[in-house]
């Protein structure tokens, strides 16, 4: 199938998805569409067992969707641009620090508890897995998720003061989890051949390379936007921005998502808004990003839930998936347990921050995305079976009591 063919066949099916959530369901859309397509994913399998033609029609189609490219590549550059532009600036400025503490020293404390945790689990059920994969697994599946987490926390009603910490913290943790992720794949390919020194100045060029170069897109977009009144031209600006800055981060080798982090916050600031463009441009410029937010969201989980059908699925696998979906929670709430205290008193944070970010850190498709990129020798079988399963329980379980919780806990 070409690539138009392909992305009309997503896109129908997820407006038909979409529609049947909104009109029945009414769950959020993050949640509705990862469960319908489940459910009709689990159909399908059903159905094979009479006659496998639509099950074989459906396998060839996702077979021909490179879900790691497409999302890391292409959506994940949208989606996290549109997620900066709607983050309210101000928050996130009260709250930086603890967001990049959240973000880095906490994913780097989570790959590391992960890693140790996997690692011993897998022992225990029979698998023999070497320990820098555990820390592989560590780094793909620490990093929350801002598609999902956006698209949530819109619905639940969270404070602002935890909500920005909650989307700030995905927002950055994303990007610096995608660099841990491929410093330890660089480790565990390379073996003893890749020194500490190289590693260290790869992590630290990504990183603070991505931000310098999303200040810089920021920059160039505020003043292009502000030397003109025309809002064609200026959403065609903010496109532009986003799709010629994820190049020149891919061919630089810095963080495309950490630079499309900052290029939004910069932009999306309420002082570069007033001061660049008109209440018209500001209006349209919004209304476009929030249509692509859902639009790729709608796409990307109904991706998500027919991938279900290319996974290896066996006792131990499922086994591994239960039991690190406890230990995942623990792993996350130790990495902020620190940070959470030395802050709390200083920034006023509201009661049982801990557990609500703990339980609020949703995993999704960027995790999937990861652990698709994993060679056999990697164990990435084993790795997309649990990966998967951590990714659904996130969505449909945290992602459905997370109001209640933060109803219960702040009161």
């Amino acid at each position: 199938m070409s690539v138009f063919a392909i992305a009309s066949v997503l896109i129908v099916i997820a407006a038909l998805f979409g529609y049947v959530n909104t009109r029945f369901l009414k769950l959020p859309n993050t949640i509705g569409l990862m469960l319908i397509t489940i459910v009709m994913t689990l159909l399908v399998l059903a159905i094979s067992y009479f006659d496998t033609t639509l099950l074989e029609q459906e396998k060839l189609f996702i077979s021909q969707i490179d879900f790691q490219s497409v999302l890391l590549d292409v959506m994940l550059s949208f989606l996290l641009f549109a997620g900066a532009l709607h983050t309210n600036f101000n928050q996130l400025k009260v709250q930086r620090y603890p967001i990049l503490v959240f973000a880095s020293l906490g994913t780097l404390t989570s790959t590391f508890i992960v890693g140790v945790f996997s690692y011993y689990l897998f022992q225990i059920i029979g698998l023999d897995v070497q320990f820098i994969y555990c820390l592989l697994f560590g780094a793909l599946i620490s990093p929350t998720d801002p598609i999902a987490v956006l698209g949530i926390l819109k619905k639940v009603g969270a404070p602002k003061i935890l909500e920005t910490k909650i989307v700030g913290e995905s927002l950055f943790n994303d990007g610096v989890g995608v660099v841990i992720f491929l410093t330890i794949y660089q480790i565990a390919k390379g073996g003893g051949q890749v020194s500490f020194a190289h590693i260290s100045e790869l992590f630290i060029v990504e990183v603070l390379g991505g931000i310098a170069l999303g200040f810089v897109l920021g920059w160039l977009t505020f003043k292009m936007l502000k030397s003109i009144d025309d809002y064609d031209t200026e959403v065609i600006i903010t496109i532009a921005a986003v799709m010629g800055g994820t190049i020149l981060a891919q061919k630089l080798h810095l963080s495309a998502p950490l630079a499309m982090v900052t290029a939004g916050l910069f932009v999306g600031n309420d002082t570069v808004r007033e001061s660049a463009m008109s209440e018209t441009t500001e209006t349209y410029v919004d209304k476009f990003w929030e249509l692509v937010d859902i639009l790729l969201n709608t796409v990307l989980f109904v991706l998500i839930g027919m991938e279900m059908l290319v996974l290896t699925f066996n006792k131990q696998y499922i086994i591994a998936g239960v039991v690190a979906i406890p230990l995942l929670l623990i792993a996350r709430f130790l990495s902020l347990h620190y940070p959470v205290k030395f802050f709390a008193k200083k920034l006023d944070f509201v009661p049982h921050t801990n557990l609500m970010m703990t339980w609020g850190g949703l995993r999704g498709g960027i995790s999937i995305a990861l652990a698709l990129s994993l060679t056999t020798e990697m164990h990435r079988d084993l790795f997309l079976v649990i990966t998967y399963m951590v990714v659904v329980f996130s969505i449909l379980v945290q992602g459905l009591s997370l109001g209640k919780v933060i109803k219960k806990l702040v009161k």
